[in-house]
Order: structure tokens, then sequence, then C-alpha cells
């Protein structure tokens, strides 16, 4: 093993991991708080690689974008997890889907976690 494969993030076995599916509420909630304004994205940091980090922040700089355009200021959204749908296509690797409804119109949350240095990082995600 090279060095720098002994320092990169370690890949864990999910039998080695915590119960995802309170992960996945929070990240659902905590990212649709993010997109209407009313959480800073730095908070979710700790909860995705980097990649997905950055495209969360640029989601919801767009969102922050959006809503000073029309005028409105950010408020705490209101909505209900109805169900997360999880699927495990590897060891280590979860792929999840969170239906949420809010007051307008119902969400689909997709949630890619992997095992990496004995916790869960969410390495992709989807609001649609």
């Amino acid at each position: 093993m090279s060095v720098h494969e002994y320092f990169a993030p370690q890949p864990t076995s999910t039998a080695e991991l915590p119960d995802p599916a309170p992960l996945l509420r929070s990240l659902t909630q905590g990212v649709l708080e993010a997109l209407a304004g009313v959480r800073e994205v730095d908070q979710l940091a700790r909860w995705f690689s980097e990649d997905a980090y950055r495209n969360l922040v640029s989601r919801a700089n767009l969102s922050a974008r959006a809503r000073s355009a029309r005028g409105v200021a950010p408020a705490r959204p209101t909505f209900e997890v109805r169900s997360i749908r999880v699927s495990e296509p590897l060891d280590g690797i979860i792929e999840a889907v969170a239906v949420v409804a809010g007051p307008g119109r119902t969400r689909a949350v997709a949630i890619r976690l992997e095992g990496l240095d004995r916790r869960w990082r969410a390495t992709s995600l989807a609001v649609l």
C-alpha cells in the first residue's frame, strides 16, 4: 500500500456502520432547509464529500439569488418526509430516495451514502 492510499479515505463495510435511516432523514431535512435559506450549508459540510458539498453550495446560492430576485424572504419550509426507500448496490454503499410532501408539491431527494473512515458520507445528492 502506498502512502497516498494509506492516508486516503478508507472504505468501510456496512456491518461496521450505524443504521443510515436517521442520517438520511436528517440530511433530507437539512438540505431542504439550506435550499430554503434558513440553514447555513456549512452545517452540513461534515456529512458530504467534497464534490457533493460543492454542488449543494452552488444549488443553495442559486436558490438565494432566485429568492432575492423575487423579493421573497427566507422562510422555514413545512414538509413531511413520507417515506424513505433504501437499496444497497454494494457493501458499504447505500442509495436512498426520500419522498417529501410540502404544502405546494411533493418532491424526491435522492442521496448516495458511502461508508468512508467508519462513517457515512453523502457522495451524491439530487433534489427533484
